[in-house]
């Protein structure tokens, strides 16, 4: 490694694994990593809001973790040279605009300002003189069906630009709540490793790989509920943009599924878990710990209520045209017996609201989710965000992951990279 990385890599071991974190925010894949295991050392991270003068997450992720090895540069403009060498690169890359419209020359030719970015991973992949052993990417779950117009199309490009970079790759839908985390939020998680690994020489039949053997099935125990289907991405990437399911109404990928050498094998799975529940209501505050301005005055609640209840009325758009609205009503105040909805970036900020969350205390108050609770149902330390404004911790929590997710994966990462002490028990300190 060059002398360039030396002082950031200075407390790496030869039995550690090295991560390279990329579209950091806050950190959550940090967080849920060394959470897992002291093997996982972040060597370096990188974390850039456009169009944003205050750079809320990066402040924060600097001030948690230290300075050294992070940089807030737009990646567009960071080049792969000053990245260091890892053996796992991980991000929660933006979930929006994956098309090839013309070719892939570094960044270029893609539709879209956000999607561009997975193209900056691509590029950093590509251009690596030593590819990550793995790559662990999370987006939320509409990935696997967009666009509308070529369901599919979007993953499709991203399965095959890593099998193009040789990688082979297996995802799982997993709704957190669902294994026991106390926060409803659905994400597509996506696990590479290099083609020839260790992992896949052991992995024997595709469905056994997917339901009992690999990664997220030794993580999140499940069951087949579908039978399997089989089918290959062909074409350049342009090709896969273009052409893929273009005339289909179905999308073709699944919850679970696994690709290697552009043949994918995808099955719908359903979680199998036995174990203990955490709720909205066990991580909450006490009430004497609330601030004021969090409670709901007497004189709003009727405005809350009725935002959240449902409706269905007559509306008139521009042209003149009138058509029925309605919406479904949402639980007023929310249940404290089970797993809070998905937290949102809107969730900050004292203006009532269809879609933040309200409690009702013991004594009969309402009130909004303060940033240490929703800090909580993203599974983060209380007051990791503090040092920004309410509003922007709220909205930094409605766009982080739930580090329990994390966690569970990287341990399974870990087990299937070998990383065991001399007495051969695996390695989770």
């Amino acid at each position: 490694m060059g002398s360039l990385f030396e002082d950031i890599v200075s407390d790496v071991t030869e039995s550690d694994i090295r991560v390279v974190e990329l579209f950091a925010g806050v950190g959550g894949f940090r967080i849920g990593l060394e959470r897992a295991s002291a093997c996982f050392k972040t060597v370096w991270s990188n974390q850039w809001e456009p169009s944003t003068k205050r750079q809320d997450a990066s402040i924060i992720y600097s001030e948690r973790f230290g300075l050294e090895g992070h940089s807030n540069q737009d990646i567009n403009t960071v080049p792969t040279s000053s990245i260091p060498e890892c053996d796992m690169l991980v991000g929660g890359f933006p979930c929006q605009d994956y098309s090839v419209a013309t070719t892939l020359n570094r960044s270029g030719g893609i539709e879209g300002k956000k999607g561009v970015l997975w193209w900056q991973i691509y590029r950093i992949i590509e251009e690596s003189e030593h590819r990550p052993t793995y790559l662990f990417f999370e987006n939320v779950d509409r990935l696997l069906k967009s666009p509308a117009s070529q369901r599919g199309r979007d993953f499709a490009i991203i399965l095959a630009s890593l099998n193009d970079l040789g990688y082979d790759v297996e995802w799982r839908v997993i709704n957190a709540a669902e294994y026991g985390m106390p926060q409803r939020r659905r994400r597509t998680y996506i696990v590479g490793y290099k083609r020839g690994n260790y992992a896949i020489r052991k992995s024997g039949k595709e469905e056994d790989w997917i339901c009992q053997n690999g990664i997220f099935a030794r993580a999140f125990s499940s069951e087949a509920v579908t039978a399997m289907k089989s089918f290959e991405i062909k074409g350049t990437l342009d090709e896969v943009s273009a052409n893929f399911n273009k005339n289909g109404e179905k999308c073709e990928f699944e919850n679970a599924g696994f690709m290697s050498n552009r043949k994918v094998n995808t099955i719908k799975v359903s979680p199998l878990y036995n174990g203990p529940f955490l709720t909205l209501g066990e991580i909450l505050l006490s009430e004497d710990e609330v601030p004021e301005e969090f409670f709901i005055p007497e004189e709003e609640v009727e405005k809350w209520e009725y935002l959240k209840g449902s409706k269905s009325f007559m509306r008139t758009n521009a042209a003149g045209f009138q058509y029925k609205y309605s919406e479904g009503g949402m639980a007023f105040p929310d249940a404290l017996d089970k797993a809070s909805r998905t937290i949102i970036t809107g969730e900050g900020g004292k203006a009532p609201s269809r879609f933040k969350h309200v409690v009702k205390t013991p004594s009969g108050k309402y009130r909004r989710l303060t940033p240490i609770e929703l800090e909580r149902l993203n599974m983060f330390p209380d007051n990791h965000t503090e040092g920004s404004s309410d509003m922007r911790r709220a909205f930094l929590m409605g766009n982080a992951l739930v580090t329990g997710v994390v966690e569970k994966i990287g341990l399974s990462i870990l087990s299937n990279a070998g990383k065991f002490d001399d007495n051969n028990n695996l390695i989770v300190d």
